[in-house]
């Protein structure tokens, strides 16, 4: 049984961490509108990785551009199903890493929704050129790195047939 104390530090650290990553995302895009718009590429390191301003109007490649609504339905979905998976997981030890894998979703979701609310479109600035990879932001690197550390928890850490019974609905 969780102790509520427990269970409210870890929420408002859980809100704490997400706004400071929404708070990091949104500082860098506006720096990257304020500083490299209009100036084409600034290397950092040369032939591999660049700052690129773009303004992207749809998903990686470009797909579906001009259908924020979509995105917008998109990323309301990934923040609802991290918010849910967040307040559900066991207030152990054992799931902080869970945990944390969910708040870094919701706040790349939320980061560009962000963007895509504002402007109708979403900055990004970040453009690996050694290996040709699309220009993306700070809020793509948390959805990533999240769903690069949920695999591995997945594959190597949560192994016992119990770790995901905080999911199922018969158990409420």
């Amino acid at each position: 049984m969780k102790r509520p104390e427990k269970s409210l530090r870890m929420y408002l650290a859980g809100m704490a961490f997400f706004g400071l990553l929404i708070v990091l995302d949104q500082f860098t895009k506006y720096a990257a509108e304020t500083y490299l718009k209009g100036i084409g590429t600034k290397p950092v390191i040369p032939g591999v990785f660049e700052l690129f301003y773009l303004q992207n109007r749809g998903a990686a490649f470009g797909i579906l551009a001009n259908r924020q609504w979509v995105f917008v339905m998109i990323a309301l979905a990934m923040v609802a199903v991290a918010i849910y998976v967040y307040v559900y997981l066991p207030v152990t030890m054992h799931f902080l890493a869970m945990r944390i894998c969910t708040v870094l979703i919701a706040a790349g979701a939320a980061g560009n929704m962000i963007d895509r609310l504002l402007h109708r479109y979403v900055i990004d600035f970040l453009y690996v050129s050694l290996i040709d990879f699309p220009v993306f932001n700070v809020a793509d690197c948390y959805v990533v790195i999240a769903c690069i550390l949920f695999i591995v928890l997945i594959l190597f850490y949560y192994k016992d047939d119990n770790d995901f019974e905080f999911l199922n609905f018969k158990n409420r």
